[in-house]
């Protein structure tokens, strides 16, 4: 399901138009965007934890030379899975 899709569903099943339920998503995007660039989690019970993870920094290949390089530290985005989304899936 790609972004189009998922709007055309939540309009539907919100009684929505498309316009305004695009506008809902990108709100809610946005939301987790600042809230994770920010350092915070996001927590929505029963569906998942979204957080910021530390990457270390480590010694990589260059595949077409076989070179070492490094590869900085980085902050990465994590998703964690809740309890019903688990079993909803399962």
């Amino acid at each position: 399901m790609n972004k189009t899709q998922f709007v055309s569903s939540l309009a539907q099943k919100a009684k929505l138009t498309k316009a305004d339920a695009d506008r809902v998503l990108n709100n809610v995007l946005e939301i987790i965007t600042e809230q994770l660039k920010g350092g915070d989690k996001v927590i929505l019970t029963g569906f998942g934890t979204f957080s910021v993870g530390e990457r270390a920094p480590r010694t990589g290949r260059n595949p077409q030379t076989g070179q070492p390089i490094d590869i900085p530290a980085a902050r990465v985005p994590r998703f964690k899975a809740g309890k019903v989304l688990k079993d909803s899936v399962s």
